[in-house]
């Protein structure tokens, strides 16, 4: 999929008007039942089942929760959901080029991981009008095929909305089509089961940490394991080419950016060792000596990697980058290069002949909107506020996974902090800022 590209200076997209907020509308039943249709195609070929239902509709529309794992998810949501009107809570960017398109199909679209109190209204204003609203809290894609972060207190946001609230949880997505293997499918059946998390009874009886950790538990799923518990054997040749974009370091050497995936074998060409990537999704050294035969082990390690260099002030990022900008719905703006330095700070991008220069600190974020092959561009982070969102494209070599578990842990680090130094005395640890942002 690509997307609607145009080259300007700095100065003439800082000229254009951003977005204005206008409320979501109901999905045409037209378009509704075409995307249906066309949805079917796909999940005919992944052989897509389904168990479980919505409740019923006397009990009025539902907050829908799904995990995210590859496309077809969406797909997977109009077939389970209709003929029941839903509106979709995606990404800005989602309305590039084609704003008509998707708000007839009642997409709700917000900044990724950042406050927005409009999407909370947005979200009440659909629910009033009996719609159901489906929203991927995990805002991004998963990289290691385990739940990327949540937002905290996430269940305050359930209790405002005081509707049932539906978890969709699908098996074999991930497996069938990983963002890192280059968008390639494989040959794997997608399976969904549908419950109902929390009733309306519910949500005054329990308590916001009760109600989290019942989210929690829902989003605890973890891909590989999946994969091999249920022996779903992946026999394509490609399966691991792109895996380096996941596990971007070496454990035997700690050579970073230097693995590369091929075939099904991922090697480190700094040190030269190789490993295999079965077909039920395990690691394999090929000289017998195993440091991490679970994907999402390696990636933990990773970020206990992360987590030491930004603890010894060790962790710096300073990197050429293109730049593109979201300005409005017209357009992605091309504006030149730059260069993008995250370190304790938080990221700090100049650029366009000195035109650009733009801080964020980092406490603005929990997370990091980070993507593989964004719309067949390339890899890329996003950062930035509500009047403008900045897409940064570094060179091949520099993982943007790691950008995004090193801004979960500087959060962490700095909220911390923070809560040391206004919480002296003891006194109650306060709350992170709520993001109702997603996919």
């Amino acid at each position: 999929m690509k997307i609607k590209t145009i080259e300007k200076s700095y100065t003439e997209v800082c000229a254009i008007n951003r977005v204005t907020h206008e409320k979501p509308k109901k999905a045409n039943i037209f378009l509704r039942t075409l995307a249906r249709v066309l949805s079917s195609f796909e999940l005919m070929k992944a052989k897509f089942s389904y168990t479980g239902a919505l409740p019923d509709k006397a009990q009025g529309p539902c907050l829908v929760l799904m995990n995210h794992s590859s496309f077809i998810d969406l797909k997977m949501a109009f077939k389970i959901l209709f003929p029941r009107p839903f509106g979709i809570v995606c990404a800005h960017d989602a309305l590039i080029g084609k704003k008509w398109l998707m708000r007839s199909l009642g997409c709700i679209p917000t900044k990724k991981f950042l406050s927005d109190l409009a999407l909370i209204h947005d979200m009440k204003h659909m629910l009033a009008r009996g719609v159901n609203v489906l929203m991927y809290p995990e805002a991004g894609y998963s990289f290691d095929g385990k739940a990327t972060v949540l937002p905290e207190r996430f269940a305050r946001l359930i209790k405002m909305l005081g509707v049932p609230v539906v978890y969709i949880e699908s098996h074999g997505a991930f497996s069938r089509d990983p963002l890192y293997n280059c968008l390639r499918i494989r040959k794997v059946k997608v399976s969904a089961e549908v419950k109902t998390l929390v009733t309306k009874d519910e949500i005054s009886e329990l308590s916001v940490e009760e109600l989290d950790a019942r989210i929690t538990k829902a989003f605890s799923f973890d891909n590989f394991a999946w994969q091999k518990e249920n022996n779903v054997k992946i026999d394509e040749n490609f399966r691991a080419e792109g895996l380096e974009k996941v596990l971007y370091k070496c454990p035997a050497c700690g050579a970073e950016g230097k693995m590369l995936g091929h075939e099904t074998n991922i090697r480190c060409t700094a040190c030269a060792k190789e490993y295999t990537l079965t077909e039920l999704g395990e690691i394999e050294a090929v000289d017998g000596n195993t440091e991490f035969s679970h994907i999402p082990d390696w990636y933990a390690w990773q970020r206990a990697e992360v987590r030491r260099e930004l603890e010894e002030e060790k962790y710096n990022l300073d990197t050429p980058v293109e730049i593109g900008i979201m300005k409005d719905y017209k357009a992605f703006y091309r504006v030149g290069s730059g260069r993008l330095i995250h370190g304790a700070e938080g990221f700090h991008l100049t650029g366009c002949g000195g035109d650009l220069d733009y801080k964020q600190k980092p406490l603005t974020t929990y997370s990091l909107n980070a993507d593989f092959h964004w719309y067949e561009q390339g890899d890329v982070i996003s950062i930035g506020d509500h009047e403008a969102l900045y897409f940064c494209f570094p060179p091949k070599d520099v993982p943007v996974s790691k950008i995004r578990l090193a801004t979960e842990e500087l959060y962490k680090l700095h909220h911390d902090r923070d809560f040391h130094l206004r919480h002296s005395d003891g006194s109650e640890r306060p709350e992170r800022k709520e993001s109702a942002s997603a996919k």
